[in-house]
């Protein structure tokens, strides 16, 4: 894909943009290099981190499908009689995981649970 931009405006901004991560993760080094102790309302908080990280990369594939928000998994018509489709098979399997892992506790077992949901989901639908 071109573009207007030249080389070096290119590298330029990758190398600032590459000195501005760099700054911002060494900031922290430093910071917790300092603090003797972490604050225990910051370790609080910390704990936090992960789940949010899962849920921001997981839940978007979850519910977008073709580009638009899908939040429906089972759809219900009743214009020619009683039929039921699966309209977002990837949030149910998404879901069953959740169940997996609810009950389970196991990563492998909620790996296993969603991707067997998914595939038999479009396998049959």
């Amino acid at each position: 894909m071109p573009t207007d931009y030249g080389p070096v405006a290119v590298w330029g901004v990758a190398v600032v943009v590459g000195l501005i991560t760099f700054a911002v993760r060494g900031s922290f080094v430093y910071l917790f290099g300092r603090v003797e102790t972490v604050p225990p309302r910051v370790t609080r908080a910390l704990r936090f981190v992960p789940p949010a990280v899962f849920a921001a990369l997981v839940v978007p594939s979850l519910v977008v499908v073709d580009g638009s928000a899908d939040l429906v998994p089972v759809a219900v018509s009743a214009s020619e009689g009683l039929s039921v489709t699966v309209g977002n098979e990837r949030l149910l399997a998404g879901l069953v995981a959740a169940g997996a892992a609810w009950v389970t506790e196991d990563v492998f077992a909620t790996i296993a649970a969603g991707m067997l949901t998914l595939w038999l989901l479009r396998f049959v639908v």
